[in-house]
């Protein structure tokens, strides 16, 4: 019965987001049982991610209301369920395993879960992401990366993107803390994740980051980008979130740096391009988070690899590197991160 019920629940978060693919070791039954109880697991397929109140839950399934109530408190604060409040109505429901369930562990990983989460990202997890990556998160030229300010569109500037949002909080991020506890990734920032809007409520309500100013956010952000961060917010025009990661420890840049066309991976509208003014010095090369840049007697962009986002130009003391826009291709992601899901879904099938 247990095997079961985790074996459904694996297909149910493999329906959502990025998915969360069936290995051949199990080893994404052996998080669930780390994480979910047969109770949660149950409770968790009885939900969808469109929110509902506890009593709408408790009419629609017959469960009793008070233990209801109590139980979807407890999975919300454990990371396993979304809960957002208006108007003092709390509504609840189910979430992806990213953005979700992995994600909301951050107080809450251990050693142990850190190495599991590990062996799955080799065994699995890393083909998805790398699958669904250009409608989950999608790299932000640096601002200062860009002559022409002017033909910015908002959703591709950082700080219009930061100051849209009503509530904003900050946390660390799950990916560079994973690695750090089982003795890899590196030593940039930690405090990097940002969360807007009803996210941002929701890590502030349960302790997993904390509340900021828009000016605090954009310090973390610029921040984060001197130390060769790449800015990721989500692939809407009003993302629930923007990271900031590197290609030591990030699983989305992690899984595309792996392929030899990152740039086709991406939601990107633009691409670095050097000019006569290159010394050779290297300084890009260090930068670059795909090893997309190789120098001769001067740096060399690979398109293939190159994902746009600006950090080589920032890099660069000779101003030897301009990012490019890519007009004939220029996308414009959904309005929204319930649009952005849609289209998630659509494309995973």
């Amino acid at each position: 019965m247990m095997e079961d019920i985790y074996t459904a629940l694996q297909k149910r978060l493999d329906m959502y987001s990025l998915g969360f693919p069936e290995t051949q070791s199990k080893i994404e039954i052996t998080i669930l049982k780390k994480l979910f109880s047969e109770e949660d697991a149950k409770l968790f397929l009885e939900l969808s991610p469109m929110l509902e109140t506890a009593e709408s839950i408790a009419t629609r399934t017959g469960r009793q209301l008070n233990e209801l109530s109590q139980h979807l408190k407890d999975m919300v604060k454990r990371g396993l369920l979304f809960k957002k409040t208006k108007d003092g109505i709390a509504k609840y429901g189910a979430i992806p395993f990213i953005h979700g369930v992995f994600e909301f562990q951050i107080k809450r990983l251990s050693k142990d879960l850190a190495l599991l989460l590990e062996q799955y990202y080799e065994e699995g997890l890393s083909r998805a992401v790398a699958k669904s990556t250009n409608l989950f998160l999608r790299p932000i030229p640096v601002n200062e990366s860009i002559e022409t300010k002017s033909s910015v569109a908002p959703f591709e500037d950082a700080v219009a993107i930061i100051r849209q949002a009503p509530v904003i909080a900050v946390a660390d991020c799950i990916c560079r803390k994973e690695k750090k506890m089982i003795g890899k990734g590196c030593d940039k920032p930690m405090e990097t994740c940002l969360m807007f809007g009803s996210m941002a409520e929701y890590y502030i309500e349960n302790n997993l980051g904390r509340k900021i100013s828009a000016d605090e956010a954009i310090a973390i952000v610029t921040n984060a980008q001197k130390h060769g961060m790449v800015t990721q917010p989500g692939t809407a025009q009003n993302p629930a979130g923007m990271c900031s990661c590197c290609g030591d420890c990030c699983a989305v840049l992690l899984s595309i740096k792996r392929f030899p066309k990152p740039a086709e991976m991406v939601f990107s509208n633009y691409f670095a391009q050097t000019n006569d003014n290159c010394t050779a010095c290297g300084n890009c090369v260090d930068m670059c988070q795909m090893e997309a840049i190789e120098i001769t007697d001067i740096a060399h962009v690979n398109l293939d690899r190159c994902i746009g986002c600006g950090l080589c130009v920032m890099a660069c003391p000779n101003e030897a590197i301009t990012l490019v826009q890519k007009e004939a291709s220029k996308k414009v992601p959904p309005k929204t991160s319930g649009e952005q899901m849609m289209e998630m879904a659509k494309q995973r099938g």
